[in-house]
């Protein structure tokens, strides 16, 4: 008779994995370092050289058209919810007042369910895109899988400069029967912009997608400071592991054809090292909710809530609170008046990649990462029972 413990490591390691967060790892200082102002921080993103590696989420708090021109400017990428409250209404304002003085966050989710069940305009579209290009900006927008075909020929016709079909989980086909099946190969073939997609968190997945012309693909589901889907839902994988294995399909799809795509880590970031570590896993750039939305430009006056909120059945998303507002310009490039690492993001990134001897984000992906769960405690006794 076989004894079923027996088969229990192996039972495992073919059903279940290890997977890292940003706290549970750390980069390692090389034998070169350089001097910060010698750090090259642009990447290419379909076709549009940012100079900062910071995309702002498509999330009616943080994104709105000001907003977008405002992260263009500064070099930097902001894309805005075609299925938002600025494609319903001429004016939100009043909406996302009436959000951020909700007593409880039901009562807040209650506001926006009601708010996102008035239909999406093209009208809307059309105007948030050409007031986006009249500044000079970046227009870049997202839509869901089931109302890409839709809201991507109308971006298209208005002038958008980007299109990003984005969902919970993406993959190569979305299959529906109320309406027309989405293949982002015949998407990406019939439009003239550039189509990215998210979000995945497996490498087969994100090959699968290049193979069907993404131009770049988001990596996360469910780490959002808003999101709620990996308690609603129970799926989502640690940051860290899921670039480095998008990271991965994405090199090896490199190789095999030639063509570059860009990996964007989405989601879960807070500080400066989170940033950091992510690009060290494979990242090209970071998209960034929370962090953005406590931006005094961003519209949603000091909260922020999840793209799936609205839903009336499963929300999976909530409202928070992001607590100090700071200008823009101070969380992307300081100063700093506070240790904790959440403000000059840029200058913290340029900071950590001159540490560690990398001039370039490519080179950033090279460097030397490890498994250290003790990382954000050791030696720190002090600091967790609230020194200042």
């Amino acid at each position: 008779m076989i004894d079923p413990s027996t088969l229990l490591p192996e039972a495992v390691s073919t059903r279940l994995r290890r997977a890292y967060g940003f706290e549970e790892v750390a980069l390692v200082p090389g034998a070169v370092t350089i001097d910060p102002a010698e750090v090259e921080l642009a990447t290419q993103i379909a076709g549009q050289r940012l100079e900062i590696p910071f995309i702002a989420a498509a999330m009616d708090a943080v994104a709105d058209p000001d907003f977008a021109v405002r992260m263009s400017r500064h070099g930097g990428l902001a894309f805005i919810n075609l299925e938002g409250l600025y494609t319903r209404y001429d004016d939100a304002s009043a909406i996302i007042e009436r959000v951020a003085a909700a007593a409880s966050g039901a009562e807040a989710a209650s506001v926006l369910a009601e708010a996102y069940a008035a239909p999406v305009r093209t009208d809307l579209i059309r105007s948030l895109i050409a007031r986006v290009k009249a500044q000079g900006g970046i227009a870049a927008v997202s839509t869901t899988p089931a109302s890409a075909w839709e809201h991507a020929e109308i971006a298209a016709e208005a002038g958008a400069d980007l299109l990003l079909v984005q969902s919970q989980v993406s993959s190569a086909r979305h299959i529906s029967t109320s309406g027309r099946v989405l293949s982002l190969a015949d998407l990406t073939g019939a439009l003239q912009m550039p189509v990215l997609v998210g979000n995945t968190v497996s490498g087969e997945a994100a090959y699968q997608l290049m193979q069907q012309g993404a131009a770049a693909v988001l990596v996360g589901v469910g780490p959002g400071a808003a999101c709620t889907t990996r308690e609603v839902l129970g799926i989502g994988v640690p940051q860290v592991s899921a670039t480095l294995e998008v990271a991965a399909a994405r090199d090896r799809f490199a190789r095999d054809t030639g063509r570059y795509v860009p990996v964007i880590t989405d989601g879960g970031m807070k500080t400066g090292g989170d940033i950091a570590k992510a690009i060290a896993s494979g990242a090209d750039a970071v998209m960034l909710g929370s962090p953005f939305a406590g931006a005094l430009e961003a519209p949603g006056r000091g909260y922020n809530w999840g793209m799936a909120a609205p839903s009336p059945t499963l929300p999976r998303g909530t409202r928070i609170k992001i607590g100090e507002r700071l200008p823009l310009e101070q969380i992307l490039f300081g100063p700093a008046h506070t240790t904790h690492g959440t403000q000059n993001l840029v200058g913290a990134l340029r900071q950590s990649m001159a540490a560690l001897g990398a001039r370039t984000i490519r080179e950033m992906h090279s460097v030397e990462m490890v498994i250290a769960p003790s990382i954000a405690t050791e030696g720190k006794s002090w600091q967790l029972a609230g020194n200042e």
